[in-house]
């Protein structure tokens, strides 16, 4: 690629040249996510993976793709780049280790007004740092110059992870019985959802994201850029030890949108909201808006970023192991008759 240059591409604001200098500074940090079943470098048109089914009867793919959202522009008053990748790779394989699956690879694409070589770097490390917490391998992706698009210093990003499960363990909610308890697991903060209504509610610019406050014991902008907690290695350290009927990740929508997805028919769930305590940027969003409590649920993980439900029996047993793998979780409701509802 020396000889790829073109000077009237370059006077129209896209310099290939850093696109090829940025794929050199991500080089390392891509490579240490492979593992054996990589088959591919970076820089070719496509990702190569062997994934290894041997012991699979039935191996089904699983596939998730989503973006960090407006949360972006949080990272870009703070000039801090570092860990908005993780936040991608969390809302994809999140998602796809809901159903049992352990994700094996993910691609990101980003979109930007202007390829700084260092910058995209930073943001791939990002994306690297979450790929090796979400236990996957990042093989692929574009960096996209868009002059005139986007501004100079703005950009987007978003991505897809697919797993891999054997058809026989599938999570779903076919098993799920009255009765059953949920298993709340704890969030890092707000994650990457309801951000167009945080930022409206602190008016966010470079003076109100600088403000320390005591009950956070940082600043603002500090405590919302915090990084998606990744819940994958827990997860599969859960499900190999624990029959898991169900399994939400909680993003945007809350506890009324997301939780009654991995529910069935003829049953509801019934929350007992004081069996957590709700973190601290959760009661000052809702101080500071004026949120009704209903809409904080029905926006916000409220401190809960994953649920699972288990039988009764297993509660102590699953907390266990949660708690082995590094993970604050609790017993947040139980399992009743009703028709896919959320009780509060």
């Amino acid at each position: 690629m020396e000889k790829s240059f073109s000077e009237s591409y370059k006077s129209a604001g896209v310099d290939v040249t850093a696109g090829y200098k940025g794929v050199q500074l991500m080089k390392k940090a891509v490579q240490a996510t492979y593992t054996k079943e990589v088959i591919s470098d970076i820089g070719g048109f496509g990702g190569f993976y062997a994934p290894q089914i041997k012991q699979m009867e039935e191996p089904i793919l699983v596939s998730g793709t989503d973006g960090v959202g407006t949360k972006l522009k949080l990272a870009f008053l703070m000039d801090k780049h570092d860990t908005i990748g993780e936040d991608c790779v969390a809302m994809c394989a999140n998602d796809v280790i809901c159903t049992g699956a352990s994700p094996m690879f993910f691609l990101d694409y980003m979109a930007l007004g202007k390829n700084i070589p260092e910058k995209v770097a930073t943001i791939v490390a990002g994306v690297a740092e979450g790929c090796k917490k979400a236990n996957c391998s990042l093989i692929g992706g574009e960096t996209a110059e868009m002059p005139g698009f986007y501004p100079e210093d703005e950009y987007d990003l978003a991505g897809f992870c697919v797993g891999i499960v054997d058809k026989k363990k599938i999570i779903n909610s076919k098993t799920i019985e009255i009765g059953d308890k949920v298993i709340g697991l704890k969030s890092s903060g707000v994650h990457s959802n309801g951000f167009s209504l945080v930022r409206k509610i602190f008016n966010i610019n470079k003076e109100t994201i600088n403000e320390y406050v005591e009950e956070l014991g940082m600043t603002v902008g500090e405590a919302l850029l915090k990084p998606t907690k990744i819940y994958v290695k827990p997860i599969l350290k859960l499900i190999e030890q624990v029959q898991v009927k169900g399994i939400s990740h909680i993003t945007g929508g809350g506890f009324y949108e997301n939780m009654p997805r991995m529910l069935r028919e003829g049953v509801s769930l019934k929350i007992d909201k004081n069996s957590y305590e709700v973190p601290a940027i959760f009661k000052l969003i809702q101080t500071r808006g004026s949120i009704p409590e209903r809409d904080m649920y029905n926006t916000f993980n409220m401190g809960i970023g994953m649920a699972v439900i288990v039988a009764s029996n297993e509660v102590e047993k699953a907390i266990n192991i949660l708690k082995e793998a590094g993970e604050e979780a609790y017993e947040i409701g139980e399992i009743v008759e009703g028709n896919k509802e959320i009780i509060m």
